[in-house]
């Protein structure tokens, strides 16, 4: 793959291209282990007044199971056009 083709993957492309792959050679489950597109939180309660709304969800592009229910980390997907520290901030929170 050329570098100019790569930079043309979107993060959805690089997800089921790249990182699947290696997360199952390293010896993740698929089935069992890992999830995609996971939303985190519903968003933060916003009060105004007598009104309230719901913030923005958290979502992750990978989440890692160690087992059921036991997260082990979060995986922040980017694409190409995005520095490898951009997701970083987005993975902490």
């Amino acid at each position: 793959m050329t570098s100019a083709e790569k930079q043309a993957l979107s993060e959805r492309d690089i997800c089921t291209k790249f990182i699947m792959p290696a997360l199952v050679k390293a010896g993740w489950d698929g089935q069992t282990q890992i999830r995609e597109e996971v939303s985190l939180t519903k968003g933060r309660v916003i009060v105004s007044g007598r009104t309230h709304r719901r913030g923005e969800a958290k979502r992750a592009d990978f989440l890692l199971n160690y087992q059921p229910n036991l997260p082990l980390a979060v995986i922040e997907v980017k694409d190409n056009n995005h520095s490898v520290g951009d997701g970083m901030q987005q993975a902490l929170g």
